[in-house]
């Protein structure tokens, strides 16, 4: 059975830990320090829901870094993980602008996104309430947020499948739409449908593993 193959892109403002969290995931390590990131890809395998997923990461650059890029990686991604950092309130206003762009680029008000409050572990220095979190995550649509903490690996394998999990029913709601688009297309008018000689009719198939 062949495996879906998701991209996901994990944005933020640089030191809200997006290269910390993604490691977590992929590797599980904790990165004590590290130079800030250009850009960085992982792959990793997972099951999600019974379904056998591969997904491309691409931890990108602070928001302050390599703008150029991000229109290009906002087209190709299918989810977004937009992480802050619960210690900075700005990390989070600087969400908002990440959430316009990727809306008007995609064309699409329902994109799949999970909002994540990175630094947990740092209850002493927290600036962002939960309920203003909460809140933001409201007025987007109810997009899923989660606290985490790279440092102690919490909530770190859960925003990744929340995301794969709103990437496959995007993925699902399609397909079924497309299949009844192709029912309810009207025939030509004339009554009966000819078919030259020799001429074979094509049947595509589309599966959702």
């Amino acid at each position: 059975m062949s495996q879906r193959e998701y991209h996901i892109v994990v944005l933020g403002s640089g030191g809200v830990g997006k290269s910390c969290l993604t490691a977590q995931f992929v590797q599980n390590v904790w990165i004590e320090s590290y130079d800030p990131t250009i850009e960085d890809s992982y792959r990793k395998a997972i099951e999600v829901d019974g379904r056998h997923v591969i997904l491309e990461i691409l931890d990108t650059a602070g928001t302050e870094q390599f703008t150029a890029m991000r229109e290009l990686y906002m087209k190709t991604g299918q989810g977004f993980l937009l992480v802050f950092s619960i210690t900075s309130m700005s990390s989070l206003y600087e969400l908002a602008e990440l959430r316009e762009q990727i809306r008007r680029i995609k064309e699409d008000d329902h994109v799949p996104m999970v909002l994540v409050g990175n630094k947990s572990d740092l209850e002493d220095d927290r600036a962002v309430p939960r309920a203003r979190a909460f809140k933001t995550s409201q007025e987007w649509g109810e997009v899923p947020y989660y606290e985490a903490s790279a440092r102690r690996r919490a909530n770190v394998d859960e925003v990744f499948v929340d995301l794969c999990r709103q990437i496959i029913h995007k993925d699902q709601r399609e397909y079924k739409n497309t299949q009844a688009r192709q029912k309810t297309r009207p025939r030509p008018s004339g009554g009966r449908t000819h078919h030259r000689a020799g001429h074979r009719q094509r049947h595509i198939k589309c599966t959702i593993l």
